[in-house]
């Protein structure tokens, strides 16, 4: 059965289903542009599809079949980012969403078509796996614009696009193609424009059928590793010894000797 909630007065939508959970960002009017009422409800909607919706794994994409996302709304900033003080709390608000993606304890899979720009860009850095289309475009215009962009944001760009294309972004502003960020590995696959969805939804069914506590202490090892965090490496050691005492492990043995497709629980 299908679980659906709305969030930022339906500017964000997400729903849930046999594991597989989508996160929609729905303002194809201006591309998809986060307001500020978007970048605070990102939090709870990344907990609802884990915790109420029991997704695996969450595809996050644009509305329209045209872009991912624009970025933050600058018809806003007059009023939410018209001084430091203003800027410093908004900028809290993306630091909060991108860490929510970050830290999701599920994979989340960004799945990009057309503009990919901004704060748009920095949640599909946030992401665990991104695929996109050959529409895609990526670009952070914040030095076109007299802003700096978040530090935290930096570091996902750093680990998903490396130091050198990573200081393109952020010195030029300039649109970079979907060819280039494949080479870079920011993106595992380039796919046709109407075989997007498909490839991302496939990937995210292929991780939902899996053991959940296994793929969870397998995102907190490589988390580990990436940020270079003692806690979250010892976090993950203790969920992946309890995989050895669960019914999963149980399951998972049984369904091979058996020949069968296993059947995980999460426990």
């Amino acid at each position: 059965m299908e679980q659906t909630r709305d969030f930022a007065a339906g500017a964000l939508r997400a729903a849930s289903q046999h594991g597989s959970g989508i996160l929609v960002i729905d303002n194809p009017q201006r591309k998809n542009a986060l307001s500020a009422a978007m970048w605070r409800a990102i939090p709870e909607a990344i907990h609802w599809l884990t915790a109420e919706g029991q997704a695996r794994a969450i595809v996050l994409t644009g509305a329209g079949r045209q872009d991912f996302s624009a970025g933050a709304d600058i018809s806003e900033f007059p009023s939410v980012r018209k001084d430091a003080a203003t800027a410093r709390l908004y900028e809290a608000q993306n630091s909060a969403a991108f860490a929510a993606i970050r830290d999701a304890r599920v994979p989340v899979i960004a799945a990009i078509r057309g503009i990919c720009y901004g704060g748009g860009f920095g949640l599909a850095a946030a992401c665990d796996i991104r695929i996109a289309d050959d529409t895609a475009t990526f670009a952070v215009p914040a030095a076109r614009l007299g802003l700096a962009y978040p530090a935290d944001a930096i570091q996902d760009f750093i680990q998903s696009l490396g130091v050198q294309l990573t200081r393109k972004a952020l010195f030029t502003g300039q649109p970079m193609k979907a060819t280039e960020l494949l080479s870079s590995g920011f993106l595992l696959e380039l796919v046709a424009a109407d075989a997007l969805d498909a490839a991302a939804f496939s990937l995210a069914e292929t991780i939902a059928g899996n053991a959940p506590l296994s793929v969870q202490a397998s995102k907190l090892a490589l988390r580990a590793a990436l940020q270079q965090d003692d806690d979250l490496l010892r976090e993950a050691e203790v969920i992946g010894a309890a995989t050895f005492d669960s019914a999963d492990y149980a399951e998972g043995r049984a369904a091979f000797a058996e020949r069968r497709k296993p059947v995980f629980t999460g426990r």
